[in-house]
């Protein structure tokens, strides 16, 4: 598996974020951080994922792509999309609950030509476990299936934050 990435770019407001490869939690102080700036900027739009070069997805990486379409339909009242074409990722989406909180397509214009990689963000494992500590607790809102799945896992970090 190829290591993960996260690119990201806009183009007058729409955002598309690529994964590609393997995206793990060793991402997720800058993508939250990206998250972060997306929603300050003033002209934002809408915003596409792109996971047809994706290999996989951790749970992490999950909760936060939950969080962007919670936070895009609560502040501009939009249900974004995600492009995905690859059956492994496809189920992980329909098990998660994405189908109620994204408009999940199987192709799309999504050329990225001005995408910027997101980097690993050096972080105290404090600050890395609250984020995902944040991230589960979006998915376990998602359906009882992820209660079950995760509670243990929130549990243990509740503990440790």
């Amino acid at each position: 598996m190829r290591e993960g990435q996260i690119l990201v770019a806009d183009h007058q407001g729409v955002y598309v974020i690529k994964l590609v490869g393997d995206v793990r939690l060793t991402l997720c102080i800058s993508f939250d951080a990206f998250i972060d700036r997306m929603f300050s900027d003033a002209n934002f739009i809408s915003v596409v994922f792109d996971l047809t070069a994706a290999e996989a997805i951790d749970s992490t990486t999950l909760g936060l792509m939950a969080k962007i379409s919670l936070l895009a339909q609560e502040r501009h009242g939009l249900v974004p999309t995600v492009v995905s074409n690859n059956p492994g990722i496809d189920r992980i989406l329909q098990t998660m609950g994405f189908a109620e909180i994204f408009c999940i397509v199987k192709d799309g214009d999504t050329d990225v030509p001005e995408a910027e990689a997101l980097c690993v963000d050096c972080a105290d494992e404090g600050d890395v476990k609250a984020r995902v500590l944040e991230a589960h607790r979006i998915l376990v809102g998602l359906n009882a299936a992820n209660r079950d799945a995760f509670k243990d896992l929130i549990a243990t970090l509740e503990q440790d934050c």
